[in-house]
């Protein structure tokens, strides 16, 4: 096949743009003019002007919760407990039994009462926006019979909420969802990802079963985009046991890297600042012994951070394991590092920990974060000090939090007007949605840029987004040579 008539951006300093691209199976053979001959009677595909970059990769998302969630009760359009409560009653009036669940509630004022009044005995349970909080009514309380108390975690049985490890573990313990609901509701979700040019993901929903899912999909040959998983961290030993380790899997689905968490979020208040508020989920010293456990059974670990002190700790946990994860060529993360103190920054290149971003935070979150973290968010969602210190950067969405949407949060980042000095250039943008998630995954050699001998993974857009970033939108998708949204002729 024969991409030809429009710009081709391959994300390679060495030929940043191209006229036409070869494409021979399921890889990219070359450019126009000097691959010709490995090509026999090729198709050829007329781009009319558009332009092909290489395929988008989500690197923080969760996945199956997300296309669950497309189906649930939705309130981030709630601006206040009135509006949600009635939002509430909508879905009452058309539930047919079980569970009510929902989600995308944030900064009301929530009551149990309140809840109550609009459910009655129907057990309900809403998820904040940030999943980090869990707004349940007396009838799903009844269903725990008291086990709500766990380390980490909070309890406000007034307000109806359980913050951070009480709110998963309640979730996790009573909160039905049968694995063929996200199954079905997952074959559904790779459409929408596909149509807006996802072509691989590092999922976050491995404590849910997410690779027995993906499994499933991948046997039937359902699976249209690449799947990095993640798998909780309790569960080295047992993957040690096993034999398991990060990398193993195939083209579309492989595993990837243990997943731990610091603290909460700004949403629920729980993100550990220097100020001494937050909650510690996993303390500094724990987590060098997740990650010395975790090296030595060939995993690299991502640990969720959002305030200052919570990404201090995990640096410095980090910088004190090096001579466990560094000679075994594992690459860390820090999911998130939403909060840095300026002297943290220049540590994530010196000591080769990624910063696992989402771009699409900073305008959802602008208004919360000048609330709370006032005086401080010229140092909040530094993604121009994090790209200039030299740190590798990556973007996800996570999705279902933001919208599981490549470009918007592509420009989310270029087309920023809230501390306008940490936007990045498109180029930069893309490059941290294209390439560096394929470094972290240790793909770099076979994705993420449109080079000869790389998988032909890539996304046509109706128009350059370097000259209008704004206006861009998915025209078609290809996965490994293969169109998996909207093949031509256009």
């Amino acid at each position: 096949m024969i991409l030809e008539n429009g710009t081709i951006r391959t994300l390679d300093p060495s030929l940043p743009v191209a006229a036409a691209l070869a494409i021979a199976g399921e890889r990219v053979a070359g450019a126009v003019g000097t691959h010709e001959t490995a090509l026999a009677t090729p198709d050829v595909v007329d781009l009319g002007g558009r332009c092909v970059v290489p395929g988008f990769t989500d690197a923080h998302v969760h996945f199956p919760t997300w296309a669950l969630a497309r189906s649930e009760l939705r309130l981030e359009d709630a601006e206040t407990l009135e509006q949600a409560l009635e939002l509430v009653r909508g879905a009452v009036s058309r539930h047919k039994g079980g569970w009510l669940r929902g989600r995308g509630w944030r900064d009301i004022e929530t009551t149990r009462q309140a809840l109550d009044a609009v459910t009655g005995d129907v057990p309900t349970a809403l998820l904040a926006r940030d999943s980090h909080s869990l707004w349940i009514n007396s009838a799903a309380l009844a269903r725990a019979d008291g086990d709500l108390e766990v380390p980490g975690g909070v309890v406000d049985l007034e307000a109806g909420v359980l913050r951070e490890e009480s709110a998963w573990h309640f979730r996790d313990a009573y909160v039905e969802t049968a694995d063929d609901e996200y199954v079905d509701a997952m074959r559904e979700g790779l459409k929408v990802a596909a149509s807006r040019g996802v072509t691989a993901i590092h999922d976050k929903d491995g404590w849910i079963g997410a690779l027995g899912f993906f499994q499933q999909l991948h046997a039937e040959g359902a699976l249209t985009l690449r799947v990095w998983q993640s798998l909780p961290h309790a569960r080295v030993d047992e993957l040690a046991r096993l034999g398991l380790v990060s990398g193993l899997g195939d083209d579309r689905l492989r595993l990837g890297y243990l997943k731990a968490f610091m603290d909460g979020t700004l949403g629920s208040s729980t993100a550990r600042l220097l100020d001494g508020s937050g909650i510690e989920i996993t303390s500094g010293e724990e987590l060098a012994e997740i990650v010395t456990r975790a090296a030595a059974a060939g995993w690299p670990v991502a640990v969720h951070a959002i305030g200052d002190l919570a990404n201090r700790e995990a640096l410095d946990a980090f910088e004190r394991t090096r001579g466990e994860w560094q000679p075994r060529g594992l690459r860390p993360r820090i999911e998130h590092a939403q909060l840095l103190a300026e002297e943290d920054v220049p540590r994530f290149a010196a000591l080769g920990v990624a910063a696992s971003v989402q771009f699409s935070h900073a305008p959802s979150d602008r208004d919360l974060a000048d609330r709370l973290w006032a005086g401080m968010t010229h140092r909040a969602y530094a993604y121009r000090w994090l790209w200039d210190s030299g740190a590798l950067v990556a973007n996800g969405s996570d999705a279902p939090i933001e919208e599981l949407d490549p470009l918007a949060g592509i420009r989310a980042a270029a087309l920023r007007d809230w501390h306008p000095e940490q936007a990045l250039t498109v180029e930069e943008a893309l490059v941290a949605t294209c390439v560096n998630p394929a470094v972290l995954a240790g793909d770099e050699r076979r994705r993420g840029k449109l080079l000869p001998g790389y998988l032909a993974d890539l996304v046509v857009l109706d128009r350059d987004p370097l000259e209008d970033v704004a206006g861009a939108e998915v025209v078609a998708t290809m996965v490994g040579g293969r169109w998996v949204w909207n093949p031509p002729p256009w």
